[in-house]
């Protein structure tokens, strides 16, 4: 039997949508999640898929919780997917969302270019389409109603500020997938405010823990006068601070996004800061603006993206971003 819906519906869901950006939010739908795709069903006949670059790591797990989140307040069908950071497995689900007919896509814009002929497809058949994480600058000539997520340029920016202040003037800045817009933005980003001298490297990703780390670690040893490192995510951060203590080196530390260890490792005085871009709003955010859309023709932005970061977390307040990822919602 199908539930009819109102907006009262809408309503408990901007509500969870308050508690999730407090971070104090649950999240019993994500029990029902696999490895690559998570449905949540009741209600009305709307299916929504969001389609991430992402893999199922510290990250992306937490932004598919805030979808599912979303998916069960609204009583709506979820299709959550991530490509693993395969840009053209991604391309080849977003196609197939459109053939299948749901009713809106949503999906992260690591490489644009790969996925330009499948988000023609979603446009050409009317379907409304959402950015997230990845994209800021790119969704509306792609044709997307808005952008969730945070302005890459402003991060970088703040992190180069960051490590200057700190002391930096030398720094290695390193980046864990290849091809990944956002992250080439961090790091010429943070370039512009640091002031002093850049290295950038990408290694070979956070899959392989200890050649990342091994290869962090041979940039740093082949230029002593490095003093600053900046990772693009949670794990490559982690592994630069390794590298650096490895070697016996003290220099400020910075990283993007949140895992229970990069916490531990600013808590620790191992690291200096990272930038919190929330993507737990991401995910929930996205799936609520695609149903307003396909229910209620809403738009938002203006035109604008809708930005969820960013946020430094440092010494002065991870003990209590601490609890709220352990919970899953940070």
């Amino acid at each position: 039997m199908k539930i009819r819906k109102t907006w009262g519906v809408v309503i408990g869901a901007v509500a969870l949508l308050a508690l999730a950006a407090c971070g104090g939010s649950s999240d019993s739908a994500s029990d029902t999640a696999t490895e690559d795709e998570a449905t949540v069903t009741a209600g009305e006949d709307i299916t929504i898929a969001v389609i991430t670059h992402g893999d199922d790591g510290v990250f992306w797990s937490v932004a598919q919780k805030g979808a599912e989140a979303a998916a069960a307040a609204l009583g709506i069908t979820l299709r959550y997917q991530g490509a693993n950071n395969n840009a053209q497995d991604q391309a080849q689900m977003i196609e197939q969302a459109v053939t299948d007919g749901v009713q809106g896509i949503a999906v992260s814009l690591a490489d644009p270019t790969a996925l330009d002929g499948a988000l023609k497809k979603v446009v050409a058949a009317g379907i409304p389409l959402v950015t997230l994480n990845s994209g800021s600058d790119l969704f509306k000539a792609l044709g997307a109603i808005t952008h969730v997520g945070q302005d890459e340029t402003i991060a970088g920016r703040g992190a180069g500020e960051r490590l200057k202040a700190a002391g930096g003037t030398v720094m290695l800045c390193a980046k864990q997938e290849q091809s990944n817009v956002a992250l080439e933005t961090r790091c010429n980003a943070a370039a512009e405010t640091f002031g002093g001298k850049v290295i950038q490297i990408t290694t070979s990703g956070d899959a392989d823990r200890v050649a990342q780390q091994a290869e962090i670690k041979a940039a740093m040893d082949a230029d002593a006068s490095i003093n600053a490192f900046l990772g693009t995510g949670p794990v490559i951060a982690v592994d630069g601070a390794n590298a650096a203590a490895e070697l016996g080196r003290v220099m400020p530390t910075g990283g993007f996004d949140l895992s229970t260890e990069i916490l531990e490792y600013i808590n620790s005085d191992k690291m200096t800061f990272t930038i919190d871009q929330q993507q737990f709003l991401q995910g929930y955010l996205a799936v609520v603006f695609l149903y307003l859309n396909i229910t209620n023709k809403n738009t938002v932005g203006g035109g604008l993206p809708v930005m969820t970061g960013p946020g430094f977390v440092d010494k002065s307040n991870v003990v209590a971003v601490q609890e709220l990822v352990g919970k899953g919602t940070r």
